[in-house]
């Protein structure tokens, strides 16, 4: 049988959350959902670490601001400090996954207050299936049969590799060509609905939620059963001495492997920025935590 708790600072909440989604169990495998203290971390082979200010809480929700949810990161590394070493006390040996806004940053402080490597952001995964569905929305194919990557930071400077995009193995570019479709403006479209999307989803609801709800659902699958799922989302990558998405292999104990795939020069020299932005970010944050 399957556990879930939920542990939330107002135990209020925690309760509703759980009361909440233990009337869905009998549509799922055996499950048990309750709401508890950090003891209910005991022997967890997972945490799920979701505290934290959202955008619209925490100011970052100005388009024309290139920090975008790394507005949130002193916010919430202040959150980070305070948690990550009770988790870690309750349940020594599980992996971590952040969710929080901006997740690669507080990856590498979860990292740090942990002091193991047992630890991973949803990074871009997010941003991967967003990339699909554009595309397949201008294609007019089912997200399911594009093959399309985001890496780098989950935020404004990640990288779109358009050059290695695909349906049916054929390349997203030479299709859109074959279309009529003004290439340029294509791209600058899509990325600006990616880059933001978050955004507009706020400005509807208040909240993104329930994609990356569906996002954290699945890798929690990928780790609890050891999948060795292939994903692109974020760990510590030692060439880029931060945090960011690869190609990723993900299973019991987190990422395995992380690979780089194949980028166009330009794709390239735009990753290298944008681990140049997440190094400045997790620097800082680091220097100033205990």
């Amino acid at each position: 049988m399957t556990l879930v708790g939920d542990v939330d600072r107002r135990m209020e909440r925690a309760n509703g959350v759980a009361t909440d989604l233990r009337y869905a169990t009998p549509l799922s495998t055996t499950v048990e959902v309750r709401a508890g203290g950090y003891d209910a971390l005991t022997d967890a082979a997972l945490v799920i670490i979701t505290a934290g200010v959202n955008e619209q809480a925490g100011g970052a929700t100005n388009r024309s601001d290139p920090r975008g949810r790394l507005r949130l990161l002193d916010t919430n590394a202040k959150v980070y400090t305070d948690i990550v070493p009770k988790i870690v006390a309750a349940a020594p040996r599980a992996v971590l996954m952040v969710v929080t806004d901006p997740p690669d940053p507080l990856a590498d402080l979860t990292r740090q207050l942990a002091g193991h490597d047992r630890v991973f952001s949803t990074g871009t995964l997010i941003d991967s299936l967003r990339f699909r569905v554009h595309l397949a929305d201008r294609l007019r194919v089912r997200p399911r049969d594009v093959q399309a990557m985001v890496v780098g930071e989950h935020g404004t400077s990640e990288v779109l590799l358009w050059s290695s995009a695909s349906v049916g193995g054929i390349p997203v570019l030479e299709l859109i060509g074959q279309s009529g479709q003004p290439l340029d403006q294509l791209r600058q479209e899509i990325e600006n609905d990616i880059r933001y999307a978050n955004l507009t989803i706020i400005e509807g609801t208040g909240a993104s939620q329930y994609g990356i709800g569906a996002v954290s659902a699945r890798l929690a699958e990928a780790v609890l059963r050891d999948e060795r799922a292939v994903l692109p989302v974020a760990a510590y990558a030692p060439r880029y001495e931060v945090t960011l998405s690869l190609v990723s292999v993900l299973g019991a104990g987190g990422v395995q492997q992380m690979h780089e795939p194949a980028m166009t020069s330009d794709e390239r020299a735009a990753l290298e920025r944008s681990a140049a932005t997440l190094r400045q970010a997790a620097r800082r944050v680091l220097a100033v935590t205990p």
